[in-house]
């Protein structure tokens, strides 16, 4: 019994290392900075709100086998192109954030289709694939936006075009347009506040859902599935300790209270969390979990492979379409060529450090790995501050963590596949 145990502790940690090193890296990093909970917390409701949906982007792609989509930089490219348009014509807000999303759904479709089927001709080498692809769009997106518009296509607007009447600026601003228009709704209806509780309640109403859905999965699915014990039991006292932290905070009236979460914001990365969820239960999550496991036992089994892998595709790139539009609009400004370009990186760091792997990644290790990510790019430059004088140090620290995270993933993943095969030949 006893070794059994310290077999499974072993098996856990040794899958888990990276996460369980950015935990401690990140736990380490917030304790030299410096910072008080009240900026911690507002810097990292801000980066989780505008990172989070791009990251479970990258999920079903790599539920369907075909690693991590560095072609998202794509979606993030028709996202920008479109919100320069929609601002160019003067929707604000909501209503404008909308128009975007539904307007960039086909154009990110389009592109999602045609990149799966250079997927499909480049089978077992799709992440440097979607690499050099995003190398590529970037010379189309770049001709288009510097020679193109207000040229060719015409855009006679002085704020967004350049002084020479063709180009688009090197920098936008969504003031008074879509910045913040998922995140603080009312804005645009003359109430700043609508859907933008501040973060206690927010925690207080997201403890009594989580506490909700855990007794209505327990009643609905079957015994074998349902929670044990222990694991009702860390979440009871998780869920209540959470509570009871944010009444303190309510009762002592702290800085915390200044913190406003932008419910709509979350409500609709909780929808994604939810979509995904019972997508992987649908026939097509189903062949894509297949394919994932094994493309020919997948053909052979009936299974229209490369249309199962480009459907992954168009999902993924639509989805990060999306989530770009989330992340501009909560910035508020972006530059209109340099924006998109570390989209996949970062996204694919993220979740990396959550616990998933080239070959298995789930909402759990999106939604994780963007709060440790984010954690670090938080923490990082003020710890370097502190210990080194400098906080340039910090910022070199996360991007060498951006990089080496991925490679360090890569080369395990590429070591298991040789152990792997080792034991079939033996």
């Amino acid at each position: 019994m006893l070794q059994g145990r310290m077999a499974s502790a072993r098996s856990f940690l040794v899958r888990n290392m990276v996460t369980i090193m950015f935990l401690v890296l990140s736990a380490v990093g917030y304790k030299l900075s410096g910072m008080t909970p009240f900026l911690f917390l507002m810097d990292i409701v801000a980066r989780l709100s505008r990172n989070a949906f791009l990251v479970l982007a990258l999920i079903i792609p790599v539920m369907a086998g075909m690693g991590l989509n560095f072609s998202i930089v794509l979606g993030a490219m028709a996202a920008q192109a479109i919100v320069i348009f929609v601002t160019h014509w003067g929707f604000a807000g909501l209503p404008g954030i909308l128009l975007s999303m539904a307007l960039v759904t086909p154009l990110a479709a389009i592109l999602g289709y045609l990149t799966g089927s250079l997927f499909n001709r480049t089978k077992g080498q799709e992440m440097i694939a979607g690499l050099i692809l995003g190398y590529f769009a970037q010379g189309i997106y770049e001709l288009v936006f510097l020679q193109l518009v207000g040229g060719i296509i015409p855009m006679d607007n002085s704020t967004i075009i350049m002084s020479s009447g063709v180009g688009v600026r090197t920098t936008i601003d969504l003031t008074n347009g879509l910045k913040y228009g998922l995140d603080w709704p009312g804005q645009y209806w003359g109430n700043d506040l609508l859907l933008r509780p501040t973060l206690p309640w927010a925690i207080i109403g997201m403890a009594v859902a989580l506490a909700v859905g855990i007794v209505i999965y327990q009643l609905r699915v079957d015994k074998r599935q349902r929670l044990g014990s222990t694991q009702l039991v860390l979440a009871g006292i998780g869920l209540a300790w959470a509570c009871w932290w944010s009444v303190q905070q309510i009762q002592a009236r702290t800085q915390i209270n200044w913190i406003r979460v932008p419910l709509l914001t979350w409500l609709v990365i909780a929808g994604a969390c939810v979509g995904l969820h019972f997508f992987s239960r649908t026939k097509l999550g189903q062949d894509m979990r297949s394919v994932g496991q094994d493309r020919h036992v997948a053909a052979v089994a009936g299974i229209d492979v490369n249309r199962v892998r480009i459907a992954a595709i168009i999902l993924s790139m639509v989805m990060a379409a999306w989530g770009h539009i989330i992340f501009l609009q909560n910035i508020g400004t972006f530059s209109t060529y340099g924006s998109h370009e570390q989209v996949g990186l970062y996204s694919a760091a993220a979740l990396l450090i959550g616990g998933a792997t080239v070959a298995r990644a789930t909402i759990g290790h999106a939604l994780l790995g963007t709060l440790l990510f984010h954690t670090l790019f938080i923490v990082a430059p003020a710890a370097g501050r502190q210990l080194f004088g400098d906080a340039q140090i910090g910022e070199y620290f996360r991007v060498f963590v951006a990089y080496g995270i991925i490679g360090i993933t890569l080369a395990m993943h590429a070591w298991k596949q040789i152990l792997q095969r080792r034991s079939v030949d033996q």
